[in-house]
């Protein structure tokens, strides 16, 4: 084993600076014995790298190689198997568990031994040793520690010991043996002679060394003297460093007593200075100057300057009752006093300021209802005037020129008292709202009075533009005047016999943006309709009135929620800064932190505003629909109007503020007009389907056909820019498609007029009507218009000129059966009822006299046929006289095909043919 230990050294660790500490010669436990070693090796150089290898001695020579290494950390567990017995089988737990068999157990337990020592000496006691004899373990040591250091190589990890003592020569050291060894001639060959030689020269040496160190006992007893001397004044010098100390300790009590004395006095001073900033911060911001007490106390709430006064005044008492306090304050006395000063201020000032609010809510109240006139006196020649206000027109005055009261005069008196709403806001918040609901229970009554007569003068007057144009209404749309005349007197009274003046009507001041200017321009632009004048001048004048009235209601809405929304500060953006902040006075105050809530309080707020508009304006929705029923049961056609204008007052106030109250209610009315315009639509479709033809004359265009052409007209000259196109689009869909139902429905109900000419003169006149006017949504009805009149003109042109020439129509039909039967063209001369007899003699039957009588009675039974105002005669005319040459090549054909060489032709030409429609077309 120890040769094999010494070839493996030189062979394989040795070229790979490693050293080997113990070898066992195993084989894998259950398996054919297929030797091979376990080697535990150390690297020479550090860090040292600890290993188990595993060799294998090589098939085809007599060498070693390496096979597998584990490094010994990954070693998890080494299993001796049994502890009490001699057994050679271990495992090592490597990343799996490997099974050996030991050649003997002292081998096994030499390589267990060595792999614990170095378990202890590189790894800590990592790995776990079981079934291992722990007298095994404790012996292996001590046995080691007797064994002398020469021979410490035959004990399993001796070698690494003996690695760490030995010390190589250096250089010098070497070239010192050569030269001794040099100048010995028996150095090598007898090395104990040589080892006596150099003992010898080290007693000389040694006793050299000993003459020297007792030659220099003088020197030594003199450098002894001089210590002795030395230390002497070192005891001198002591002595003076000690009084020294003692006088330092005195002056630096002395120094801790001074610095004792200043640090109490500055204490005292940052006491003292601390106190006067405590002192000045009450002072400057607790105290409320008497001027600003007289004018919270006996403030003149209706003077301008007085007004001043008192927002100042409340500004500085909110700043000093907003005061963060330090720590403390609140026990002192005075502060306590100042607090309650300042809370009997504010409920003071707090009564006042509501009292004279409340006070002067009722004043213009009053004011404004003093002017309040009734509808009969609306159209008096004069009106009186307002002495002594900015408001020089009455209300009757406004409401009689369809214009509703200006409230900005009083918005102008109340937005002085904005910045005191804000206080109260602040300060009161009950008080706040008790105002809050003052000032809506009055401008409720004041507004809904108002309101309310507004919209009977524009009641008034779209009755009144009703009878002026009355009898005049579309085809398709027949009006009952009892049912008008009912309404009218139903909503009116005794004023149903008023009617507007025109005059006064076309001198309207529309008040609002040029955007809604220029849309009402181009609706009333409507000359090219096909309805009556007067019926274009009604439905102008009520677009002008319902645009009036909406203009009016606009600004007044937009107003009065700008007013509310400053004068009660409402939707005020909440200040950024959470807990205390600092005003611009540089005041520090308490504010609660907003930030977190910032978004529920603006949401709150804007809730406020919507509501406080809701209660004032109440009535506006009621009396809109109210307007728009009567706009819907003057004309049903006015719904397009009021769509229109209704939606482009809705998309302007959803841009100015979507969340406002004028786009909520006026969207709302928007779904009223767009049910209505529904409505229009489903009663002219049923219009459609509840139409009756006479049996007795032909029909011709239908009423709804022409129907549809001035709804289209009417729809596109009212739409025109409009942003609520994709309705009429959607009405557009439902109303052809109704119109080619019906159409088709008629034709096959006609009795005097044939189908194929109803179906021939509606679609060419629907698809005439949608090419002029270029209706986009409409282009795939238009091509199927087309279509469906080019098929029934083609199917007419057939079916007529079967007529004429009759008897020649069924000779070739039969013989073109009798080709489709299998019969050869040539052969057909001799089927007995298709010879050339039977083909002269219905050729002769139809001479070109007798043509041209029967095209003038076929000409003559179109023109009853067809209607004069869609002029489609000359049409089908020139239809017919192509489809007649068409059919004469065709019996041309069949005649050369099926009869050659027989010379038969017809007693008429092209040439006869083409002068026979001339003349009886310019005949008629």
């Amino acid at each position: 084993m120890t040769a094999i230990k010494h070839a493996l050294q030189r062979d394989i660790f040795t070229p790979n600076d490693e050293r080997l500490l113990s070898i066992v010669n195993v084989c894998k436990a259950g398996k054919k014995k297929k030797n091979c070693f376990l080697c535990a090796t150390v690297t020479t150089e550090r860090p040292v790298q600890v290993r188990v290898v595993k060799v294998k001695k090589s098939d085809k020579g007599d060498f070693y190689k390496r096979q597998m290494a584990w490094e010994l950390r990954d070693l998890a567990e080494v299993d001796a198997k049994d502890a009490s017995k001699e057994n050679p089988e271990f495992d090592l737990h490597f990343e799996k568990v490997y099974r050996w068999v030991a050649s003997s157990t002292a081998e096994k337990n030499s390589f267990i031994s060595c792999i614990w020592k170095l378990n202890q000496r590189y790894l800590r006691k990592k790995v776990e040793f079981v079934n291992v004899s722990s007298q095994l373990l404790e012996e292996l040591p001590k046995a080691e520690e007797s064994v002398p250091s020469g021979e410490s190589q035959s004990v399993a990890g001796g070698d690494e010991d003996a690695l760490d003592d030995y010390q190589e020569l250096n250089a010098r050291e070497e070239q010192d043996i050569e030269g001794m060894m040099e100048v010995c001639e028996y150095a090598i060959s007898n090395a104990e002679a040589f080892a006596e030689k150099l003992s010898r020269e080290l007693q000389v040496l040694d006793g050299a060394n000993i003459q020297s160190i007792m030659a220099s006992e003088k020197q030594v007893n003199i450098l002894m003297q001089l210590l002795d001397e030395a230390l002497s004044e070192v005891d001198t010098i002591e002595g003076k460093l000690s009084s020294y100390e003692e006088m330092l300790q005195s002056v630096k009590e002395q120094m801790d007593q001074i610095s004792q004395s200043n640090r109490l006095i500055q204490i005292s001073n940052t006491n003292n200075g601390k106190l006067l900033d405590e002192i000045q911060f009450l002072v400057n911001y607790m105290d409320l100057s008497k001027g600003h007490i007289r004018a919270l106390q006996d403030g003149d709430l209706s003077s301008p300057k007085g007004i001043e006064a008192c927002i100042n005044a409340s500004e500085a008492l909110l700043q000093c009752m907003n005061v963060a306090l330090r720590p403390g304050h609140e026990k002192l006395m005075a502060v306590k006093q100042q607090q309650h000063l300042f809370t009997e201020l504010r409920d003071t000032f707090a009564r006042r300021l509501t009292n004279h609010l409340n006070n002067v809510f009722v004043h213009q109240f009053n004011h404004f209802s003093h002017f309040k006139m009734t509808i009969p006196q609306f159209y008096r020649s004069s009106c009186m005037s307002l002495p002594g206000h900015d408001q020089s027109s009455t209300l009757s005055q406004h409401t009689a020129e369809l214009t509703l009261p200006k409230h900005s005069p009083l918005h102008r008196d109340l937005l002085r008292y904005a910045k005191l709403m804000e206080w109260l806001k602040n300060t009161q918040r009950e008080k706040y709202d008790g105002l809050s609901r003052t000032y809506v229970d009055y401008m409720t009554r004041l507004y809904e009075r108002e309101i309310k007569d507004f919209f009977e003068v524009a009641k008034i007057k779209m009755a009144g533009t009703t009878k002026e144009g009355k009898g005049n209404k579309f085809a398709t749309l027949p009006r009952k005047e009892s049912a008008l005349k009912q309404e009218t007197e139903s909503l009116h009274g005794s004023s149903g016999k008023l009617t507007g003046s025109t005059s006064s009507l076309n001198k309207l001041a529309v008040q609002g943006s040029s955007s809604r200017r220029s849309q009402s321009s181009s609706l009333l632009d409507m000359g090219n309709m096909s309805a009556s004048d007067l019926d274009v001048a009604d439905r102008t004048k009520f677009d002008k009135i319902f645009e009036q009235v909406l203009s009016e209601l606009e600004p007044l809405c937009l107003a009065e929620q700008d007013f509310i929304s400053k004068f009660f500060k409402l939707q005020q953006h909440p200040t950024l800064a959470q807990g205390e902040v600092e005003s611009d006075g540089g005041v520090p105050s308490r504010q609660p932190p907003q930030g977190e809530h910032r978004h529920s309080m603006s949401l709150t707020e804007k809730d406020m505003v919507r509501l406080m508009m809701n209660k004032i304006f109440q009535s506006i929705e009621t009396e809109l629909n109210s307007l728009i029923a009567l706009g819907d049961k003057i004309d049903s056609f006015h719904s397009l109007y009021m769509l229109v204008k209704m939606s482009h007052h809705v998309w302007t106030a959803q841009n100015v503020d979507p969340t406002s109250y004028l786009s909520t209610t006026l969207g709302n009315v928007l779904v009223t007009v767009k049910r209505n315009f529904d409505k229009c639509i489903s009663g002219q479709i049923r219009q459609m389907e509840e139409v009756k033809i006479s049996k007795k004359s032909k029909v011709g265009i239908l009423p709804f056909v022409t129907g549809f052409e001035e709804f289209a007209e009417l729809a596109e000259t009212i739409f025109r820019n409009a942003e609520r196109r994709g309705d009429l689009d959607k009405a557009y869909v439902k109303l052809i498609r109704a119109v080619f139902m019906n159409v088709e429905k008629v034709a096959n109900e006609s009795q005097k007029t044939p189908r194929d000419v109803v179906m021939m003169e509606n679609f060419h006149h629907i698809f005439s009507t949608q090419s002029r006017l270029k209706i986009s949504c409409l282009e795939t009805e238009r091509r199927e218009a087309k279509h469906k009149y080019t098929d029934h003109l083609q199917s007419y042109v057939i079916n007529s000129l079967g007529q004429p020439l009759e008897k020649l129509n069924h000779f070739f039909e039969g013989v073109e059966a009798r080709v489709a039967q299998g019969v050869r063209e040539e052969e057909v001369s001799y089927q007995l009822a298709f010879n050339k007899q039977e083909l002269r003699k219905v050729i002769k039957e139809y001479p070109g006299k007798e043509v041209k009588k029967g095209l003038d009675n076929l000409y003559k039974k179109v023109d009853k046929h067809l209607c004069e105002e869609e002029s489609l005669l000359q049409v089908v005319w020139h239809s017919m006289q192509d489809e007649f040459i068409r059919q004469y090549k065709h019996f041309e054909g069949l005649i050369g095909r099926c009869y050659p060489g027989s010379g038969i032709t017809m007693e008429f030409t092209i040439g006869d043919m083409l002068e026979y429609f001339s003349s009886i077309a310019q005949s008629h």
